[in-house]
């Protein structure tokens, strides 16, 4: 049966959620939508992602000037990935940050991307003509930075390699919480195209190891308590495994992409068909775990022709 192209056809507007997981932060979640993340500081508040458009970063903005007045000094990107970043000159903020390696990435397939995933996801994009053009950040680091909202500290890490190459972390020490971006979801499928595999899970661990009290994960509701935390790192491991698995196992036997996909299929249907973007994501992510398979360690770029044509070929669909 033919489906249509990547969330084409998903024009439904989400529900809205404002969560707070800890003492001054919160989560804004839409039911499977990109999350972001709200810290707020004595003096200032950081943004953590910013949303695809300022049109839906507006939203954002309302819901924290319900719980504070104070200035949003940064804006903290995750990762590299034009729903995550292209909302980012709404908030005024007077710093940018993304790991040296996410910049790096911007220069080299931003542009792309952006393309790509306009015409993956119309309704993110509604609004996309105040768009000013590409994000780029103001302040960059390698492995590790700490920032000051007044007294309360904020660590921003890279611990590995996951959804993508250069994604980072935030960490709040106070209150135990951590914004994992999309190395973490809930209920929501992974998006692995531009993913290392074979990385992502020590990355998972390396959280694991904070022991935290509470994670707003890239999509997919809030996670308060150890029980709510430990289940989506299970369950975001079990996604990737369940997916490079029977890939791998194709690509390294000589088998088609084709068969990879229905191998895949055969694997993660069962337990994640009902998860939000998953049919979305499907096509993307074995396209990559085939190719990381037969040993091709930075992912090739996406383009809309090429979405389009690997589309075509594994899920049947078109444009």
């Amino acid at each position: 049966m033919s489906k249509q192209f990547a969330s084409t056809g998903d024009m439904t507007e989400k529900k809205i959620s404002f969560t707070e997981i800890g003492r001054d932060l919160w989560a804004f979640t839409a039911e499977g939508d990109p999350n972001t993340g709200v810290i707020i500081g004595d003096d200032s508040v950081m943004i953590v992602d910013a949303q695809a458009t300022p049109r839906l970063a507006g939203k954002v903005i309302e819901k924290v000037r319900s719980v504070t007045d104070k200035p949003i000094k940064y804006v903290t990107l995750t990762h590299y990935h034009a729903v995550r970043v292209l909302g980012a000159s709404a908030y005024g903020a007077s710093e940018i940050i993304m790991s040296e390696t996410a910049r790096a990435q911007v220069v080299e397939r931003g542009k792309e991307d952006w393309d790509s995933e306009f015409g993956r996801f119309p309704r993110l994009f509604q609004g996309h003509e105040s768009i000013p053009g590409l994000t780029w950040p103001t302040l960059t680091f390698s492995d590790r930075m700490t920032l000051y909202l007044g007294r309360r500290r904020v660590d921003l890490m890279f611990l590995g390699r996951a959804h993508t190459a250069g994604d980072i972390v935030a960490f709040v020490p106070d209150a135990n919480v951590m914004f994992t971006g999309d190395i973490v979801e809930y209920h929501s499928a992974c998006y692995c195209g531009d993913a290392h595999f074979s990385d992502w899970p020590d990355t998972l661990e390396a959280i694991r190891e904070f022991d935290l009290d509470a994670i707003a994960p890239g999509r997919g509701d809030a996670l308060v308590g150890s029980v709510k935390v430990d289940e989506a790192l299970d369950n975001t491991a079990d996604f990737l495994l369940s997916t490079f698995r029977p890939v791998a196992r194709v690509a390294r036997g000589g088998g088609s992409l084709k068969e990879a996909w229905q191998a895949c299929r055969a694997e993660c249907d069962p337990k994640f068909s009902s998860y939000a973007i998953y049919e979305h994501c499907l096509p993307f992510n074995v396209a990559r775990a085939y190719d990381e398979a037969l040993g091709i360690d930075t992912p090739r770029i996406w383009t809309a022709e090429r979405d389009k044509a690997m589309w075509g070929e594994l899920q049947g669909g078109g444009a």
